[in-house]
Formats: C-alpha cells, sequence, structure tokens
C-alpha cells in the first residue's frame, strides 16, 4: 500500500461480459449456481466509487449483522442496500444491482471478518483480496467474461446510478465523499 492507497485493495473485481446485459435473471443466475457463498455477488460497475467506500459499506453491514439490525433478510442485499443509500429493498436492485444494458459489474466476495469490541480494535482483513481471487476468476469464467483490470473510481455518473441528487463537478476525492454521504443515508430513507 502507498499514499494513494490508504486501504488495502476490497475484494471486488471488474467483469466485462461478452454483450450487453440483456437477461438481469441469467447472469444473477449463473453467479447464484457457482459462487462459492452467499457472501459473494454482483454490483453494478458505477456503484463502486473506491476501496474507501466499498469497505467502509462493508463495515456497515457487518455491524448490522452482528447487531441483528439488517433490513435486507442476506447480506448480498444489505450490502446493495447501503450502496445505495436506501432503507427500501427494490431501491435498491434498481440502484446498485445490475441492469439491462450494462457491459461491466462488479464481482464482490463480502468478507465475514469479526470487528472487535472495542475502538481501534479491527483492522482491515489485508489479503481478502488475494485469498479471494481464484474464486473470482472462475465465476468470471462462468460469465464467459473477461476481467477488467481497473480499480473502483467515483464517477458522477456512478452518483447518479445509486440515486444521489449531488452534483458535484469537481476533484475526485469529492465525488468519494458525496459516495460516502450518500451511503449514511441508508439508516434515514
Amino acid at each position: 500500500m502507498d499514499s494513494e492507497h490508504p486501504v488495502p485493495w476490497f475484494p471486488a473485481w471488474g467483469v466485462r461480459f461478452p454483450e450487453p446485459i440483456s437477461n438481469v435473471f441469467s447472469i444473477v443466475s449463473i453467479i447464484n449456481e457457482f459462487r462459492p457463498s452467499n457472501r459473494w455477488m454482483l454490483l453494478s460497475f458505477e456503484s463502486a466509487a473506491s476501496e474507501m467506500h466499498l469497505w467502509t459499506a462493508w463495515y456497515a453491514l457487518r455491524r448490522n449483522e452482528i447487531s441483528g439490525e439488517m433490513i435486507a433478510k442476506t447480506a448480498d442485499t444489505e450490502f446493495l442496500r447501503l450502496i445505495s443509500g436506501t432503507r427500501q429493498i427494490n431501491k435498491a436492485f434498481e440502484r446498485s444491482g445490475i441492469s439491462v444494458g450494462d457491459e461491466k459489474a462488479w464481482i464482490i466476495m463480502l468478507p465475514d471478518s469479526e470487528l472487535g469490541v472495542g475502538f481501534g480494535e479491527f483492522s482491515i482483513p489485508v489479503d481478502t483480496f488475494n485469498d479471494s481471487n481464484e474464486d473470482a476468476i472462475r465465476l468470471i469464467e462462468h460469465l464467459r467474461g473477461s476481467l477488467v483490470p481497473e480499480r473502483p473510481i467515483p464517477t458522477i455518473e456512478g452518483l447518479m446510478r445509486i440515486g444521489s441528487e449531488y452534483r458535484i463537478n469537481s476533484k475526485i476525492s469529492d465525488i468519494e465523499e458525496a459516495f460516502l454521504t450518500h451511503l449514511s443515508l441508508s439508516s434515514l430513507k
């Protein structure tokens, strides 16, 4: 890690589909059939802003799981809900799930690491990406896709996709901050 990457890579792999999605159910069915556990999922490509954004959503997910305060019934749906900044499950799928016409998506693995009980007792599991890489590559192959050699980047289009009302035409760090602020709304609306 260097100064441009203050946190380790989140276990997310970009996948380019062989053609734009025409049937969301068929893509989700492939993931559900071949994923190693129900902690693997698809996220729309634009919905992921950065490593910090994904780790923050994951931390909120784990906190909700541990406290029994999840709104969704499953971790993957709860993660979509958090990324989408909403309490409504249907809106979460519309905003952060894959859609007809999408050409790319993120394959996400949601670690089930413990958080610790006190302030500062948690550290991000550094090797999670590398430890899960083989399984991710297999899922990409089952989708007949190709690996996208990119990491998440905050974009205005992504903010629009997740339903954010922020319209920032500024630095990438400001756009990332808008994503994080939107995530915090998931407990309000």
